[in-house]
């Protein structure tokens, strides 16, 4: 009797900004070669990941720094070029008067970005507040919130009173680079498994279905179509080509000034098939 081989486990956020990774896997015609694990969380997923419980997983990149034994699949990322609109800081005043911040509780690399923007480039301390995502609550408790994802779509689409301080064009302006959000990591223990899982053809799987993903999240999130599809063609984009890698070392550079990690771990890439 043949050997019985056992499907890789990934798990990946259920966001839109992941959807395009993630189709082949949950529709396409990668959905019997892996085992998948969504969750609404990218941090739940860098948990995951680093416990041991998955073998590779889409995690916030500033968790790569966190996770000792984690390499990067390499090519395939969430990445903003100038203004990601689901990654921001709402606020009613001026970021300028801004002592108190309210973070997202599902966000690792926004809450790293809230720090470098305030300690590093404005040269200011403020107070974090760990809160779930609610825009409302959390302005009751701080001057500004940090939100990410889904939760954050719906308050750049409806919330018209509020300051919009987009992390993908505030990184820009401050370093003239993209901004990766998130990638593909694999636990170094377990090279073989990511290395049957192939993440490039996902990603191309997905981005040729991205009016179904855009038709889905239209009808779950109670948003229109059209602004969804310009968000997936305009906002983010899925290569992690150099000008990305550049970002991701200066991000992880920063991280480190600022005392969110306390080294930075050189990158490390999946090694291919042999």
């Amino acid at each position: 009797m043949a050997e019985r081989i056992e499907r890789p486990v990934i798990a990946a956020s259920t966001y839109l900004n992941s959807a395009p990774l993630c189709y082949s896997f949950l529709h396409g015609s990668l959905r019997e070669a892996v085992l998948f694990l969504p969750h609404a969380a990218p941090s739940t997923c860098a948990e995951l990941l680093r416990d041991g419980h998955v073998d590779a997983a889409l995690i916030p990149v500033i968790e790569y720094q966190r996770i000792a034994d984690a390499v990067i699949v390499p090519e395939v990322a969430v990445v903003s070029r100038y203004e990601v609109q689901s990654v921001f800081l709402a606020s009613r005043e001026p970021i300028e008067r801004v002592r108190r911040v309210a973070l997202d509780i599902s966000s690792r690399t926004g809450a790293a970005l809230t720090r470098i923007f305030f300690e590093h480039f404005m040269r200011r301390r403020v107070q974090y507040v760990p809160w779930p995502p609610d825009v409302d609550a959390m302005l009751s408790i701080a001057d500004a919130a940090l939100l990410i994802g889904d939760p954050a779509l719906l308050v750049r689409y409806h919330r018209r009173d509020l300051r919009i301080y987009d992390y993908a064009r505030l990184w820009r302006e401050y370093t003239g680079k993209p901004l990766v959000f998130a990638f593909w990591a694999v636990r170094e223990d377990r090279q073989e498994q990511g290395q049957r899982v192939d993440f490039h053809q996902a990603k191309v799987e997905g981005l040729r279905f991205r009016d179904r993903i855009v038709a889905h999240y239209a009808e779950v999130l109670r948003l229109p179509p059209e602004f969804l599809r310009q968000y997936l063609e305009e906002s983010v984009t899925y290569d992690l080509d150099e000008e990305g890698l550049s970002g991701l070392m200066l991000f992880y550079d920063l991280a480190h000034r600022v005392g969110v990690v306390s080294a930075v771990r050189p990158l490390r890439f999946l090694s291919k098939l042999r």
